[in-house]
C-alpha cells in the first residue's frame, strides 16, 4: 500500500512537469513572440493561430496532445498492478492521475511562471486515452457547436461538462467518472473569461482576431 502511495505521487508530479512544457510558450519562443502579450493573453492552440498563423498552431496541437498521451501511458506503466489490499475499483488511475497532473502543469506551468493555457488539447488527449469512444462523441460533440456558433471556447465548455455525464450514462467506474469530473471542473474553471465574454457577446469567433487583451 505504501508503494502504491509513492507511485501515485511520482505520476503526478511527473504529469505535472510534463504538462508544464506549454507548448504554445515554446513555439512562440521561435517566433521571438510571447503569445500571452497578444489576443486573448491564453498561451493555448487558439490564441497561437490568431497570433502566429496556422503551422505555429499545428505545432501546439501535436505538443499538446502529445504530452497528454505520454504522461498518460508513463502513469499506468508506474503504477502497474493494483495491490490486492485495496478492494476499490481503481483501474487506469495511474494513468488518469498522471493526465489531470498534466492538464494542470498545462494550466499552471511552473516553468512559465504558473501562467499557461486552457488545456483543452491535452485534456482531449486523456480522454481519448480514458475511453476513446466516448473521447470521439465529445469530439462530435465540439465540432457541431464551433461549426454552428464559430466559438471555440463554448464548444469547449460543452463538450467538457458532457464528458462526466456520457461517463455516468456509459456505466463506466466510479474512479473513471469523479477523474473526468476534475477535467471538466479544469476545463470551464479555466474559461471563467470566456464565459463572461460569451455572455456579454464580445467573445471572438473562430477566425476572428481579438484586438484586446482578456
Amino acid at each position: 500500500m505504501g508503494l502504491f502511495v509513492i507511485k501515485l505521487v511520482a505520476v503526478v508530479v511527473i504529469g505535472y512537469l510534463l504538462g508544464s512544457l506549454n507548448t504554445s510558450l515554446i513555439v512562440g519562443k521561435f517566433y521571438g513572440t510571447d503569445v500571452r502579450k497578444h489576443g486573448s493573453g491564453n498561451a493555448g492552440m487558439t490564441n497561437t493561430l490568431r497570433t502566429l498563423g496556422k503551422a505555429a498552431a499545428v505545432m501546439v496541437i501535436a505538443g499538446d496532445i502529445l504530452k497528454g498521451v505520454i504522461s498518460y501511458l508513463l502513469g499506468n506503466i508506474i503504477i502497474g498492478s493494483i495491490p490486492e489490499s485495496i478492494t476499490l475499483d481503481l483501474a487506469g488511475i495511474g494513468g488518469m492521475a498522471a493526465g489531470i497532473a498534466a492538464i494542470a502543469g498545462h494550466n499552471w506551468p511552473v516553468y512559465f511562471g504558473f501562467k499557461g493555457g486552457k488545456g483543452i488539447l491535452t485534456s482531449f488527449a486523456v480522454v481519448l486515452m480514458m475511453d476513446w469512444k466516448l473521447g470521439l462523441i465529445l469530439l462530435g460533440i465540439f465540432a457541431v457547436i464551433v461549426a454552428i456558433t464559430r466559438y471555440v471556447s463554448l464548444g469547449s465548455i460543452i463538450a467538457s461538462v458532457a464528458f462526466p455525464i456520457g461517463a455516468a450514462i456509459k456505466g463506466n467506474s466510479t474512479i473513471f467518472i469523479a477523474f473526468s469530473a476534475v477535467l471538466a471542473v479544469l476545463a470551464v474553471a479555466r474559461h471563467k473569461a470566456n464565459i463572461g465574454r460569451l455572455l456579454s457577446g464580445s467573445e471572438a469567433k473562430l477566425g476572428q482576431k481579438k484586438k484586446t487583451n482578456g
